[in-house]
């Protein structure tokens, strides 16, 4: 079922903070092995899915549904912000939550084409008729 816009921009921002308190709670243990600098790479890359989430219903929300989410300033915030969270638990835990938002982004760019692009008909163009030169 689904829920509006604001009710969506309070639920993504509430889980972003439980994501990122979970990342502070078992930051020992997210630091302690290589395999697990990866897995707090990968709950900073959900930080960065539900902050941008919830900044892109916020602006739906203030700004009317057409309002599209920018790279700059939008995503380039909520990358930079997913990615301090993931240094307060790790160095590597930076790269992989780049590299992971990264991939998460081109998929969230891939469904955004999919459902809200316009298709594009393809028309035939007639070739024009003129005077051949000899």
């Amino acid at each position: 079922m689904a829920v509006s816009s604001g009710t969506s921009c309070v639920l993504s921002f509430t889980m972003a903070l439980t994501s990122f308190a979970a990342m502070q709670m078992f930051k020992q243990q997210l630091a302690g092995s290589e395999y697990m600098t990866i897995v707090g790479g990968l709950l900073g890359s959900c930080v960065f899915f539900f902050i941008l989430v919830g900044v892109g219903n916020l602006e739906s929300t203030l700004f009317g549904s057409h309002f599209q989410t920018k790279l700059f300033p939008e995503v380039l915030f909520c990358l930079a912000a997913a990615m301090f969270a993931s240094a307060l638990v790790h160095r590597v835990c930076v790269t992989t939550c780049f590299l992971f938002s990264l991939v998460a982004l081109y998929y969230i760019n891939k469904i955004s084409l999919n459902k809200y692009s316009v298709p594009v008909s393809a028309t035939p163009v007639k070739a024009s008729q003129g005077k051949k030169r000899k």
